[in-house]
This record gives C-alpha cells, structure tokens and sequence, in this order.
C-alpha cells in the first residue's frame, strides 16, 4: 500500500533526498499517474518572502518555461500550498556531471562530447536572451543515457534585466568559474560571462581540476583577473589554442560561440562523432545483410531508382480528413502558441510530380539533403547542426483528387525560431508558382473581410 503522507497533491510520490540547496531541497519523486520518474524542488515559502527572494523565483519559472532544449532541465508543472512552492522537472539519473569528473580526467571524445552539448544549450540560452550565470560542473547533470542537462536557473538573467548601458550588472556565480569583468564589478555582457564559464568547465573536463585555484581569495582574483594558467602536457594543441581564445580576460576579444563551433577541435570532434555513428550504421546495416543478404545488395540502387523516379503516389484523403483539417476543428490554439508554428498547409492544383520537383529545387538551392522519400513524403535535413540540432521538415503531398492536392509541411526536428524563418522567409515565397492557396491565408480572409465591413458601417452611420 502506498503510504498516502508521501503523496504531493495525490499527483507525486515523494521519495529519497537527492539534494539541498539554498531555499529548498530536491527529493526523487513518481508520478502516481504515468509512473514517471520526476525530481521535485521543494523550497520554503517564508524563506523566500524574508530573504526578498521572490522575483527570483519568479523569474526562475519563467525562464526554465521559456529554455526547452534536449540538453537542458525541463520543468514540468509548478504546484504550491501555504508554505511550500513544488518545482515538478525532469529527473536526471546519472547525477552530477561533477561527480563524474571528481574521479578522474575524461577521455578527450567524452570531454568533447559533454562540452559539444553544453554548448549547444548554452547557444540556445542566449537565443532566447537567457544568460545563466553561474555554469559549473554541479549544475551539469546526466540522464541515464550520459547526456549532459543544464540546470540550476536561480542565478539567470534575461536581456530586460539589462541596464540602460546595455549591460548586467549584478555579481553572481561560483569564484573559480566566474569571468574577470564580473570580478571587476562592471557591466557585463551576459553571453560573454557564460562562455567564460564554459572555457574552465571544458578545462575541467580535459585535466580533472581546475584552471584557477588558490585558498586565498584575492590571489584566487587576481589570477582570473590575468587568465593565468597553465594547460598539461597531455592537452591536445587544438584545445590549448581554444581555452586561450575563451578563457581571454578581455571580454571584448574572447570567442563567440559561433566562432567555437568554426574552431579546429570543435570540427575535429564532430567529424570523429560523425565517424562513429555511420560506423554503427553500417554494423546495424551488415547485421541485417547475414538475414537477408539479397535484398541488401540492391538496395542502395532501388533507393537511387526511388529518388529519380518521375512519378509521386501521394497518399489519398477523403472528406472526413479533409473536414478535420478545417480551421473549426484544430485545437492547437488551446494550447501554447509554438504548437501553431510546427506545421502550415497550402493546396496546389499541380500534379504530385511537380509539387515534389519543386521542394527538390528549394532543398537543393537551400543546402538541405532530402533525408527519404515514400508515399508523398519528403523530409529535408540541414547539413549543420542549429541550436536544437539538426534541422528537419517534412512535407507530405496529400492527394484530395487526381489534379487537386494539399501539402503539409512541418518541423520534425531542431530549432523553432529556425523552421519559422526559413519557412517564411524561403520556403513560401519560392512555392508562390504552385500554391493556389495557403490555409493560414484562407482563415485571414474571413477575418479581414469582417473588419473591412465593420469600418465600411462605421462609416455609413457617421452623419453626412
């Protein structure tokens, strides 16, 4: 029997402590409904209200709503009672990436691997003009499959908390991983703090201690303040050249994030990454050719015949699709506004073939690869990875008859602010020969159309 004391709102099971912090402990809880493994972050109303710690708080929900990245804590509901607030968030099992790195130096590919996926959280931050602040090893976590989350968004900043000079200027973080102008107690810029941060974090990970350390704090200052620090030997030249880069202690010449992923190790390690994971598709692939050894020796042909092949067998819709498709019956505007965003569908007059050899066009002239193709279905990858990794659209034909079709085009994956754009600014506009109309438009035009005649009655009432 479940003992009903440890049940949080008959929603969450609570069980052992996973940590302590400032306003609150961290315990391992279940869902009672879905047998989810969730963390919930318990921190002290009354606390809060007497340290003046509420606008933090505050600002920590909405910044952990805002940042949703594969590499970064997600926070699944917020609850609260008299005196406590409940932080229900993602359950990361593998622990502290501190504890990892307390043993032992990694291996140089797991350094790299950690450090590639800080950085494409740490970049997805600042799109969303989230700075953290405060970036080390404990606030890094592991789920079970050792990838790396980011948490701990209490110290975060947004742009707005930016003053009038355009800079933060509140001091905050860890003294070993903080960046010398937030020492200097000046202005700073967010962005170029946490890549600080990051350069001691991808230090860490490499040597197994740290850049700067000294028990005496002013010294401790005073090398930060100079970047003093000395690489070992067995640091590779491609990350010697890259720490001195991020760990600059002039912010106004220390690295982009843009640049790091330009870097020669940067490069190196994504192309050993690339490596790998076409070597265990090829294993997977060789596996499956012992079974079956005659199908597997032409089937990179029959795909190559299936991309040239002229005509396109969309799949077919009848009325009931057609009729659930319509603006009356889609929900999505219940729920958040980045559920609208995902997909758009325009209707075409053209046949199957010349709609697929016009998105061939745009893959093409926009540097996409065209992933597979079955059944109508086309999915577009980008070559480089974005700030939610790779970019993929699919854009499936649907055929309503045989010289009447619609196309659904949607993100299956990466970056929404990315999709958008390239939809908008790309996409459409290249597709303006075979659209006869797109959905989003045909639901404006009522709308115009009732506002045009609200303002042609307005004006028939005004006295002559």
């Amino acid at each position: 029997m479940r003992n009903k004391s440890n049940v949080l709102m008959e929603r969450y099971e609570l069980g052992r402590l996973l940590g302590q912090g400032t306003f609150g402990k961290v315990y391992y809880g279940r869902s009672v409904i879905t047998n989810q493994s969730v963390a919930i972050k318990v921190i002290d109303k009354d606390k809060v209200m007497r340290t003046g710690q509420a606008d933090r708080i505050l600002r920590e929900i909405s910044i952990m709503r805002l940042v949703k990245h594969p590499n970064i804590i997600q926070l699944f509901e917020v609850m609260a009672t008299k005196s406590k607030i409940y932080f229900v968030i993602e359950y990361a099992k593998g622990g502290e990436l501190f504890n990892k790195v307390e043993k032992a130096k990694l291996k140089e590919d797991v350094a790299f691997k950690y450090f590639r996926q800080l950085i494409s959280a740490v970049d997805f931050c600042h799109s969303r003009g989230v700075y953290h602040r405060d970036i080390k090893p404990e606030n890094l976590l592991l789920d079970e499959n050792e990838n790396l989350k980011v948490s701990d968004f209490g110290l975060s900043a947004l742009t707005e908390s930016k003053r009038q000079d355009g800079f933060l200027h509140t001091a905050c973080g860890t003294p070993a991983y903080v960046a010398p102008e937030i020492i200097k107690r000046k202005g700073y810029e967010g962005a170029r703090a946490d890549i600080w941060s990051c350069g001691v974090v991808l230090f860490v990970l490499m040597a197994g201690y740290l850049p700067f350390n000294d028990p005496n704090v002013i010294e401790l200052y005073r090398k930060i303040g100079k970047a003093e620090f000395t690489c070992p030997d067995w640091f590779p030249r491609e990350v010697r050249r890259l720490l001195r880069k991020m760990l600059d202690p002039n912010p106004d010449t220390r690295i982009s994030i843009t640049k790091i992923k330009e870097s020669s190790w940067y490069r190196k390690g994504l192309s050993a990454t690339s490596r790998q994971t076409r070597r265990l598709g090829k294993n997977k692939t060789t596996s499956a050719a012992v079974t079956n050894h005659s199908c597997q020796c032409d089937e990179r042909d029959s795909l190559a015949a299936e991309a040239r092949q002229e005509l396109v067998v969309p799949t077919s819709i009848n009325a009931f699709d057609i009729i659930s498709l319509s603006p009356g019956f889609n929900l999505s505007r219940i729920f958040e506004d980045e559920f609208q965003k995902r997909e758009a569908r325009f209707s075409s007059r053209q046949p199957a073939s010349a709609i697929v050899s016009k998105l061939e066009e745009i893959a093409k002239r926009l540097k996409l690869k065209i992933n597979r193709r079955a059944a109508g279905l086309l999915k577009l990858e980008g070559l480089n990875e974005g700030r939610k990794g790779i970019l993929s659209i699919d854009a499936e034909i649907f055929e309503i008859t045989p010289s009447f079709h619609m196309v659904e085009v949607q993100k299956s994956n990466g970056d929404t602010l990315e999709y958008q754009k390239i939809l908008n600014e790309d996409i459409r506009p290249a597709l303006k020969d075979i659209v006869w109309v797109w959905q989003s438009d045909q639901q404006e035009q009522p709308q115009q159309s009732e506002q045009h005649q609200q303002i042609h009655d307005q004006q028939q009432e005004q006295p002559q």
